[in-house]
């Protein structure tokens, strides 16, 4: 993906949230330049993976194939205890914009419908071999126990949501009009824990034909050596407040 795509669709992705009143903490807004003058402060934020995620899956055309996400939070596997055991996201999920066929071995997940169009979610056990199976998927709909079969759809309407236990194969797109969506699960890996039927990029190819607008949260530098400590909570923020973009 070119660097200017990524940084036109974060601008995009900013007006969409604002637009159903969802915002997005402070970080999501540091420069490159603020970043590179972080220190260890800001280590919870890399280690977790929190942050902007945008994906085309390496397919070449995002519209078709992509998805565009929001770290809000994270642990980091095999250390709950110390950070957390939960993760959650926000996403917004195109028309017509399929996330491959994919299952997690560790994380369980709920995927929530929280405005805008309908949420389309296709549904399958997989084997071992990553290869999808024909025997029917019992699922939890907001707590209401569902019967669908090999590859059946399940369509969540806003305000709607469903439980995708480990190892439940899954694919999905929003119709009618793009989607928020909200995902809250035990810790999330990105790096090991997707499994794709076919097999697909998880972190886009860049190409830089812009400087970045926002980091991705696989491009965060190490902590600046001698950098300052963070500002006391409670600081003033800059005069577009806390969580806004500036200009």
């Amino acid at each position: 993906m070119k660097r200017s795509e990524i940084n036109a669709r974060m601008r995009a992705a900013v007006a969409f949230f604002d637009a159903h009143c969802f915002r997005l903490p402070p970080y999501a807004y540091w420069s490159p330049a603020e970043w590179r003058a972080k220190g260890h402060e800001a280590d919870e934020i890399r280690r977790c993976g929190m942050g902007w995620d945008l994906t085309d899956f390496g397919s070449g055309d995002f519209e078709r194939v992509g998805l565009l996400l929001f770290t809000l939070r994270n642990g980091v596997p095999g250390e709950e205890r110390s950070t957390r055991p939960y993760a959650e996201k926000v996403m917004i999920v195109g028309v017509g914009q399929v996330t491959p066929w994919h299952y997690h071995a560790s994380k369980q997940e709920d995927i929530i419908n929280r405005g805008g169009g309908d949420l389309v979610i296709d549904l399958s056990h997989a084997d071992a071999g990553r290869r999808l199976l024909d025997t029917p998927v019992s699922v939890s709909v907001d707590g209401t126990r569902r019967i669908v079969p090999a590859r059946g759809r399940v369509v969540l309407r806003p305000g709607e949501s469903i439980t995708l236990y480990q190892g439940l194969a899954h694919t999905f797109q929003a119709a009618h009009a793009p989607a928020l969506v909200g995902e809250v699960s035990s810790v999330n890996d990105d790096r090991t824990d997707n499994y794709f039927i076919e097999p697909v990029g998880r972190f886009p190819a860049i190409e830089p034909d812009a400087e970045p607008l926002y980091l991705l949260c696989n491009e965060y530098p190490e902590a600046a050596a001698g950098a300052a400590a963070a500002p006391a909570a409670g600081a003033a923020a800059n005069e577009t407040g806390p969580g806004r973009p500036p200009g």
